[in-house]
């Protein structure tokens, strides 16, 4: 396989709401690129990227899927991420080792909740961006309406590209503002054949002026040379033009907007070219920056293949039962057969083959060097967030964030063969989503997952039966509570008990203090070091944070404060163990001197409705203790964003389509937790 140099590989990924047209799009790339020979549709489930049966019938994208394809000089390596809110750790961890990303945003539908919140994840990481304003073809298209909802939702700052030419029905083709030329594609050869010299039609000339000079302004505003050429009123080429908005792009001051119908095979040639000359190579972005585990320092990882190796773990997947490594090459080379080093296990590991990935096939490669994305068998240990390095250069890169799961069902086997299976495959799904967690409920016996929504949730019970031929019976879904405390509380604990013929004495005194939300659990001690033996400390902190895991009222664990250790008394009887007890009574006191109370999740919702059921909509909302934000008319609907606790939202899509006669749309996602 013949090696790309580092500045011709893109690192991309394709980010938006449910919906918008982001498989579609990637779709078209690969057919255009030559890497399939075949337009896969999502309508019809066959589409290459929604390799798995749910995405295939369901027509969404539930795991993002990796792949590589030639673009005139460029590599481009491709993750299609999924749009809906449930598996949103997807997106955030192809954003994490991404160097820049396509936002695709319908022009009918404009700027929506997930693009929003996709768009926010990309900025965490500092990911350039390029807009693609799909769906051109669709009647209530407006590419204008959705360039100004991206400055007001998005405190974006776009740069017009292209215009469209035509909108709806009668989108025709695009203006390349660039080089001031049409350009419009041939619907006989499926949008390959285009011709990208043609006049600009005499009744757009005007407009494409206009936007021309807003073009070649707003570059100025970042660009010296350019200012100077652009006040002397010379001529500026269409290098110098492109030279410019690549730098303003990679410094995150402008996002390139472009316009096109995947559906309808026009648009995707630009977009192509744009990746290659706007987006940033794994060279243009500053070194990731890691730690060395043994010193402390700062290490930066250059993209250089002479470097020490340092790659970073985004993605653990199951492929036919074996384990797979989503890996992304900082700096350094990677090699089939190479025994390496994880810092955060402190475990060696052993490559065993290198893939390079095309969705659900693989290709088979030696090594691979810095910037690129591969697959990586043979690791046995290493998980999502883990850094791959060597035992002699030891580093650790910035580990990947994860989500709290909102919601919870009970699942138990059907059959005691399902039993063992069971347990098996939950191990294997959790070490493939952060975002799932399994536990077993004491008092009950019952196994509780929880997750990211009830979609979420009934995809992996799905998987379960279908991949692993598991057969679980699922109870109801379950909302996911917490507890807090209202204010100061204080508690005072003695533990004194023989056990196995030794004495164990603590008196230990507590105070709890509520947090503001979202800001975690804190235990510090106020005492000074000779009063109380750092072992003996250390024992009070374990029990305190161990007795947070169950509150005082339902047993939900408690979050959002601050213990204080502001008194004990040591004795020559005193053990870590009682020290630890006398922790754990002394925090559920103050927690329950505190006013603990329940915290219950609310959900950000976006309710779409015709304007002729909105009465009966909102007074559903009402009813489920929803209170509403904003309602905003927009091309034939009315949007109402209300937030309403999650545990009255069980059930709603099918409420919402018995109100609006199967019309009404919404999305949702998690905002924040408050007193049930």
């Amino acid at each position: 396989m013949k090696k790309t140099k580092i500045t011709a590989i893109r690192n991309i990924g394709i980010i938006a709401h449910i919906d918008a047209g982001k498989t579609t799009v990637t779709e078209r790339i690969l057919f255009y690129t030559g890497r399939s020979h075949k337009l896969g549709e999502v309508h019809d489930g066959e589409a290459v990227m929604d390799w798995m049966p749910d995405e295939q019938e369901r027509g969404i994208t539930i795991t993002s899927a990796v792949t590589s394809c030639p673009w005139k000089d460029y590599e481009i390596h491709i993750i299609d991420t999924p749009g809906h809110v449930d598996f949103t750790i997807e997106v955030e961890r192809s954003l994490r080792v991404l160097d820049g990303a396509v936002g695709v945003f319908s022009a009918v539908e404009g700027v929506e909740p997930q693009s929003e919140t996709v768009w926010r994840q990309a900025d965490k990481y500092r990911v350039p961006k390029i807009a693609f304003l799909n769906k051109m073809d669709r009647i209530g298209a407006d590419f204008f309406a959705t360039v100004e909802a991206m400055k007001t939702k998005l405190a974006a700052n776009p740069l017009v590209l292209q215009i469209p030419v035509g909108m709806g029905e009668d989108y025709r083709g695009v203006v390349d503002l660039i080089r001031m030329r049409q350009i419009t594609w041939e619907d006989e050869s499926l949008g390959a054949v285009y011709d990208a010299t043609a006049d600009i039609p005499a009744d757009m000339a005007e407009i494409a002026a206009e936007y021309r000079e807003r073009l070649v302004a707003a570059l100025a505003e970042q660009d010296d040379a350019l200012m100077e050429a652009y006040v002397a009123e010379a001529p500026i080429d269409e290098a110098q033009l492109v030279a410019a908005a690549r730098r303003a792009t990679i410094e995150l001051k402008l996002v390139p907007v472009l316009c096109g119908a995947a559906l309808k095979n026009k648009g995707i040639q630009p977009l192509l070219d744009a990746v290659g000359q706007l987006l940033p190579s794994p060279a243009d972005i500053p070194p990731a920056p890691g730690v060395n585990p043994v010193t402390g320092e700062t290490v930066a990882c250059a993209p250089k293949d002479s470097d020490p190796l340092a790659a970073l773990i985004f993605k653990v997947s199951m492929m036919e039962g074996r384990k797979l490594c989503f890996v992304r090459v900082y700096s350094g080379r990677l090699k089939a057969g190479a025994d390496l080093y994880n810092p955060t296990l402190k475990r060696k590991e052993k490559v065993a083959r290198i893939l390079l990935m095309h969705a659900n096939k693989r290709e088979r490669i030696e090594e691979s060097g810095a910037g690129s994305i591969v697959g990586v068998m043979g690791l046995k240990d290493s998980s999502t967030g883990d850094t791959l390095c060597t035992a002699e250069h030891p580093v650790m890169l910035e580990a990947i964030g994860s989500y709290e799961p909102v919601i919870s069902i009970a699942i138990e086997p059907k059959t005691h063969s399902d039993q063992e299976k069971m347990d098996e495959v939950l191990e294997k799904f959790t070490a493939e989503d952060p975002t799932l967690k399994v536990r077993r409920d004491e008092d009950t016996g019952q196994t509780i997952l929880s997750g990211m929504g009830e979609l979420h949730l009934e995809i992996i019970t799905s998987r379960m039966q279908r991949e692993f031929n598991t057969n679980v019976n699922v109870g109801k879904p379950q909302v996911v509570y917490r507890e807090a405390i209202g204010g100061r509380g204080r508690g005072t604990a003695t533990f004194d008990r023989e056990i196995a013929g030794q004495r164990h004495t603590a008196e230990v005194t507590l105070e709890a203090l509520p947090l503001a939300r979202g800001a975690g659990s804190r235990f510090e001690s106020r005492l000074a070091p000779e009063a109380l033996p750092q072992a003996f400390v250390e024992a009070v902190r374990k029990g305190a944070l161990g007795a947070l895991e169950s509150g005082p009222v339902s047993g939900y664990p408690t979050v959002d404060v601050q213990i204080l250790l502001t008194g004990a008394t040591p004795r020559d009887t005193s053990t870590e163990l009682a020290f630890t007890v006398a922790g754990s009574m002394a925090c559920r006191d103050a927690l329950m001197n505190g006013g603990a109370f329940t915290l219950e999740p609310i959900m950000k919702a976006e309710v779409l409705v015709p304007e002729a059921f909105l009465g009966e909509v909102i007074g559903d909302l009402n009813s489920r203790s929803g209170k509403i934000e904003s309602i905003e008319h927009k091309l034939g609907v009315q949007v109402v964003t209300v937030t309403v606790p999650l545990s009255r939202m069980f059930g709603y899509s099918t409420a919402l389509r018995s109100a609006t006669q199967g019309r009404g749309t919404y999305s949702m996602h998690f905002s924040r937790f408050d007193k049930a």
